[in-house]
C-alpha cells in the first residue's frame, strides 16, 4: 500500500498506550514507583492515565488480555521519555525498589536506562547530555 501523495500529516502524538493485566498494581507501578502524575483513573473500562512531563500527550493503561509468556524486549511495547539526567534516574529507580532491563547504557544523545512494567512494558528515560542543545531544555 503507497501513502497517499500529500502524505499524512501528524499534528503530533495524543497519546501513548499500554496493556497491563491489574488496575490496582498499573497505578501503583506507574504513579507509586515511577512516580506519574496520575490524571485520571476510570475503574469500570479499568484505564487510568499519567501525565508525561508538561507534555499534552499522557501514557494511557488500559486493562486487557497479557500472554502468559510476556516478557521485557520479546517484542513488547517500548516508550523513552526524557529526563535531565538518566544516571541519576537509574540511581532513583533502584532507590525506590525498581529493578532495571537495562543500563545506564550510553546512546548518542546522552544516556538511557530501561524498566519494565509488571506486564513486560518497557519504558526507558533518556537524557540529552551529550547533545543538550536538542533537548527540551535547549
Amino acid at each position: 500500500m503507497t501513502p497517499p501523495e500529500s502524505g499524512v500529516r501528524v499534528l503530533g502524538v495524543d497519546n501513548v498506550l499500554f496493556t497491563i493485566g491489574d488496575l490496582d498494581e498499573a497505578v501503583a507501578f506507574y504513579g507509586t514507583a515511577l512516580g506519574l502524575p496520575l490524571a485520571f483513573r476510570m475503574d469500570e473500562p479499568g484505564i487510568a492515565l499519567f501525565r508525561l512531563g508538561d507534555e499534552p500527550a499522557g501514557l494511557l493503561v488500559r486493562r486487557g488480555e497479557i500472554a502468559p509468556d510476556a516478557v521485557p524486549d520479546a517484542g513488547r511495547p517500548r516508550v523513552w521519555l526524557e529526563v535531565a539526567d538518566a544516571r541519576a534516574t537509574a540511581a532513583a529507580l533502584r532507590e525506590a525498589g525498581v529493578p532495571i532491563l537495562a543500563g545506564p547504557f550510553p546512546v548518542a544523545t546522552g544516556w538511557t536506562v530501561e524498566v519494565a512494567d509488571p506486564w513486560g512494558n518497557i519504558i526507558g528515560f533518556t537524557d540529552y547530555t551529550t547533545m543538550p542543545e536538542r533537548g527540551r531544555g535547549a
